[in-house]
This record gives structure tokens, C-alpha cells and sequence, in this order.
């Protein structure tokens, strides 16, 4: 006799069976059977958030972490309605990032569609399309109907989203509570990830005539391929240069590496363009190298030679082999270039000017934003985790701060979204324990911009009590905004200037217990983050900074940033 199983039990069993231990979401009406499931699978936490965006960014950032053994996937729940709608900028953070997430967004039940209901949003007579909406932010979008549906649906999206980006799954609450046969549960739909064959780079490297140059992205991170990464760069004798959001997977100098060159891009390092220009090949390896990314070196990729590999063609021309399964191409490519195929005429680089982009001096109130990153560098651990928010604060981490050797380094620069680090940090600290990896501390870098956004999510982190300390960057300001208006309207007024607040006194006051401390000057910070990393559970602490410092970010700095650029020790 056929076993029968609720379609919500079914789910939280098969995302037990790949690997996933947490479902992040906020509570309600029409997905609580989901939470009902996962309360009785000891195997799987559900996680309740302060608000959808962030539910959506800490599936992000779980995913980022690499949580559970061959998982990789970050679930995110969310009830009908407005609920749903809150997912959809975090989604389309994860899809422009190509983030393997997935949502399970609950509907009104099926016999209520096009009837006037509340939230209804099955598209029908003239109701909100949720369809419609979801399908522009994810890879897969599927609205299943049937009980009998949802198993192979369920596995198609799994699949889908392990491509590289969100898929969504609309589930109507009857067909939640709906039962399906386990015998026909759609667990034989295998994911095939195609392995792209890479001779035709092969031949190109090695035949390159003078140093060779890699530029690598998120889809190394995504595919953990650092290890076939570091082989592929030996035998090249490369030096490897990172695009903002990858920070963590090549070497940082006098963290391991010295081939790292730093970043790209418009918060980048003018010595990746000199090495650029100077190579006799480029090799781009998981990234399409977008205008963040690649600001600066468009000169120099057209009078190199350029040649990719990853799963999405890069923006810039070139010759490009695609592959889903980008460690195994990388262990072809390595076996194709060793041995009697060792590039012969691939030489060591000449030493490459470690420099930093110069913004103009400013001395006004507060902490200076490369002082606040030297404390930083200077106290954070190796194997930290950390996650940095947009802005101008995001600008000096991304430029100034290294990834910690072992750690990871989460950032969001597919959408930009203010707020994504609190709940990605969060989603990471869940994440590490079921990496394989060691238990370490989340370090959350934002401004305060972002934290009057998503901030409360601290909150979250008191509750589960998790090893997160909480950067805040307080210069009372939408200081990236703050910076344009001085910049590009003659400073003759803000819309972008808060009340002062004090951030961290607030917080202690909110949350008694919460180690929460405000700091004005670089001493106090050193002191206030030694406390904060050693705490047992969450930490904030918040820096006074002022809005009217620029910060390390190139479109500032245009027409004059050839000449503000300063030679530096390396940093990121």
C-alpha cells in the first residue's frame, strides 16, 4: 500500500535529504504548515526573521558559507501577500549574484483564485500575477496546483537553483496540506551539471609568450574550486586578481599569498590594471566581469589576449568555454597544462606596485575609514566570516580590508540592496556549522544607513545567540548620497542627513545583556572589537565616522584618480 505524505512533510524530508539544515522565513497564515512540518524534522531549524528581505538575504548568505555537505542551497519561506513581495529584492540579489537559493512561497488556496480573496496573487481575474513577478527575479518559477505536482516540482527547482540563482516555488495552502504518494515523489530527477571541455584555452596558455593574469569571480566560491584554483595558478605562475564579491577565494598577501593582486573594479586596486596591461594573457575564470567589476581595465582587456571560463559569458570579448561544474574543468585544465604540456614560455611576472586608490584628506569628526579598516585587519581572526553592506562603508571594506585566510567574504553588489549584511551574516553563521568547517566568529560591516533598514535583525542574533559582532559605521547619513550631492549638485543642500542617533547605546538598551558599544576614535574601536569577537553570542559595536569623508570608490575620484592613486602596503 502506497505510504502517503503531506506535501509539506515532503519538502522538509527532501531538503533534509540534500543537505539543508535551515529554512529562514517570517511566519503566517499561509505557510505555517511548512513551519509545522519542520518542527516535527529534527534534521531541519526554521529560522524566523524579522522581515522577508532579510529571511531572503540569510538563505544568501547560507548558501555563500557553503553550508551542509553537497548543499550548497539557501530555503527562504514566506506567507502570500505582502510577505512574498518582501522576498523580491533579496532575490534579485542571489539571481544577479547567481546565488543558489530557494523560495517556498505559500498562496491562498486554489478554490479562492480570482475570487476577490485577501492576497490573492494567482494572476486570475485581474489579481496581483505572483507568477508574473517571481519568474523576473529567479532561474525557475513554478506555481504548483496539484498535491500530485508537487514532488517533481520540488526537484526541478532544486536542480534549477543549483545552476546559479533563485528558484520559487508558489505553494496554494491546499495543496501544502494536500497528500502525495512517497513512492511517486519525483526523487529520480538527477541535476546534471555539464563539465565544459577547456582545450581551446589549453593551447592559448600555453603558448602565452610572458606572465599570465587571472581574474576570478563568484562562481569559484560558488563551486568551492579555490583548491583547483590555487593548482591552476602554480602552473601558470599567475597572479590572481579577484572581482569585488569573490574576495575570498585567491590569496591575500601576507595572508598566505603573495600572487594576489587585489581587486577590481570601481573599488579596486590600480596595480590589477598594471598587471593586466602587462600580461600576455588574461585568463577570466567564473565571472561576466560586470562594470563594477571591470571599471578600469576595459583599455587594458582590449589589447590583451582574453580568454574565459565559467558559466556565463563575460561581458567583454572573448574566447569562452562554458561549464557548470567549474572544479572539474579547472582539474582538466590543470592536467592539460603539466607535465610535457607545462607552458614553457609562461614567466613569473615582474613585481606589480601594490597600490590603493586616494581619496582627498579629510580631518573632520570621527574615525577615518582606512583607520577604522587597519583596527579591523588588525583584530579580526583568521577563518572570521565576514559580510559587508553597500555604501561607502562597503567601499572601504571591499577596499581596504583583506578576507581572513580561511574565512569567507559575502558582499552585495549584484542589486546593491542596503541592509543584505545583517541578515547574510546571520544566514552564515547558521551555515558554518553544517560546512564542514571550524567554528569561528561572522563579523557584519555596514553603514548606518543600512542598519535603519534591516538593522533589527540583531535581534535575530540575540535570539539563536550566535557568534555575530555587528559593525556599525555611523556618520548619521545616506553618506554615498551625501557625497553625490557635494559632488555632482554643488553642495547647495541634503536630502541624505539623519537626526544623530547613538547606534549601539540604543541597542544595549533594547536588548539588555547584548554587548553594545558606541566608540569615537581608532583606540576605543581596537578595544570595544577585542571585546566584541570574544563575547559568547552577538556583539555591535558602533563607529562615529562622519558623512562628508570620500570614500575609496573610483567614480568619486574621476577625472583625477590616475593622479590620486598613492603606492601602499597591501591590504586587500
Amino acid at each position: 500500500m502506497p505510504r502517503k505524505q503531506r506535501v509539506v512533510d515532503h519538502i522538509v524530508e527532501r531538503l533534509a535529504s540534500v543537505g539543508v539544515g535551515h529554512i529562514f522565513g517570517v511566519d503566517g497564515a499561509n505557510i505555517e504548515d511548512l513551519y509545522d512540518a519542520a518542527h516535527f524534522r529534527s534534521e531541519v531549524t526554521a529560522v524566523l526573521a524579522k522581515h522577508e528581505f532579510s529571511a531572503a538575504a540569510m538563505a544568501d548568505g547560507y548558501s555563500r558559507s557553503g553550508a551542509g555537505p553537497g548543499s550548497g542551497l539557501g530555503v527562504v519561506a514566506a506567507t502570500s501577500g505582502g510577505g512574498a513581495l518582501n522576498l523580491v529584492a533579496a532575490l534579485g540579489e542571489s539571481l544577479t549574484s547567481r546565488v543558489p537559493v530557494l523560495a517556498l512561497v505559500g498562496q491562498t488556496p486554489t478554490a479562492m483564485d480570482g475570487r476577490g480573496s485577501f492576497q490573492d496573487t494567482s494572476g486570475d481575474n485581474g489579481s496581483l500575477n505572483a507568477r508574473a513577478v517571481f519568474s523576473a527575479v529567479s532561474v525557475s518559477c513554478e506555481r504548483v496546483l496539484t498535491p500530485a505536482d508537487a514532488g517533481p516540482a520540488l526537484s526541478r527547482a532544486i536542480a534549477a537553483a543549483r545552476t546559479g540563482g533563485p528558484a520559487v516555488l508558489l505553494l496554494p495552502k491546499d495543496v501544502q496540506q494536500g497528500c502525495l504518494d512517497c513512492e511517486r515523489n519525483g526523487y529520480g530527477v538527477q541535476y546534471l551539471r555539464p563539465i565544459g571541455n577547456p582545450d581551446p584555452l589549453a593551447g592559448i596558455l600555453r603558448d602565452a609568450d610572458g606572465p599570465v593574469t587571472i581574474i576570478v569571480g563568484e562562481q569559484v566560491a560558488r563551486d568551492d574550486a579555490r583548491g583547483e584554483l590555487e593548482a591552476l595558478r602554480a602552473v601558470l605562475r599567475a597572479r590572481v586578481a579577484t572581482v569585488p564579491d569573490a574576495k575570498d577565494v585567491a590569496g591575500t598577501p601576507g595572508l598566505g599569498s603573495s600572487s594576489a593582486l587585489g581587486v577590481t573594479g570601481v573599488m579596486g586596486h590600480p596595480g590589477v590594471v598594471e598587471a593586466v596591461a602587462d600580461s600576455a594573457v588574461c585568463l577570466v575564470v567564473g565571472t561576466r566581469l560586470s562594470v563594477t567589476a571591470r571599471t578600469g581595465l576595459d583599455d587594458a582587456l582590449a589589447t590583451v589576449r582574453t580568454v574565459s571560463i565559467g558559466s556565463a559569458q563575460p561581458y567583454v570579448p572573448c574566447t569562452h568555454v562554458h561549464t557548470d561544474d567549474l572544479r572539474a574543468s579547472l582539474r582538466m585544465l590543470t592536467h592539460a597544462l603539466s607535465g610535457p604540456g607545462r607552458p614553457t614560455r609562461a614567466r613569473v611576472p615582474d613585481r606589480v606596485r601594490r597600490t590603493e586608490l586616494s581619496p582627498p584628506p579629510f580631518a573632520g569628526p570621527g574615525v577615518r575609514y582606512r583607520d577604522a579598516m587597519a583596527v579591523l585587519n588588525g583584530c579580526v581572526p583568521d577563518g572570521a566570516d565576514i559580510a559587508v553592506d553597500a555604501g561607502n562603508t562597503g567601499a572601504a571594506a571591499i577596499h581596504h580590508l583583506p578576507a581572513r585566510r580561511d574565512g569567507r567574504f559575502a558582499v552585495a553588489l549584484g542589486m546593491g540592496g542596503m541592509g543584505y549584511s545583517f541578515g547574510a551574516g546571520i544566514g552564515m553563521a547558521f551555515g558554518r556549522a553544517g560546512s564542514g568547517r571550524p567554528g569561528g566568529r561572522t563579523v557584519v560591516i555596514a553603514g548606518d544607513g543600512a542598519f535603519f533598514m534591516h538593522g533589527m535583525e540583531v535581534h535575530t542574533a540575540v535570539q539563536y545567540r550566535l557568534p555575530v559582532t555587528f559593525v556599525l559605521f555611523n556618520n548619521n547619513a545616506h553618506a554615498m548620497c551625501v557625497t553625490r550631492e557635494q559632488l555632482f549638485y554643488d553642495d547647495l543642500y541634503s536630502y541624505n542627513r539623519f537626526a544623530p542617533s547613538r547606534l549601539a547605546a540604543g541597542l544595549a538598551a533594547m536588548f539588555p545583556g547584548l554587548c553594545a558599544v558606541d566608540v569615537a576614535d581608532p583606540d576605543a574601536l581596537a578595544a570595544a572589537l577585542r571585546r566584541a569577537l570574544a563575547v559568547d553570542g552577538p556583539a555591535v559595536v558602533s563607529v562615529e565616522c562622519a558623512a562628508d569623508e570620500i570614500p575609496p570608490f573610483a567614480p568619486f575620484l574621476i577625472p583625477t584618480a590616475k593622479e590620486a592613486r598613492t603606492d601602499a602596503a597591501a591590504s586587500a
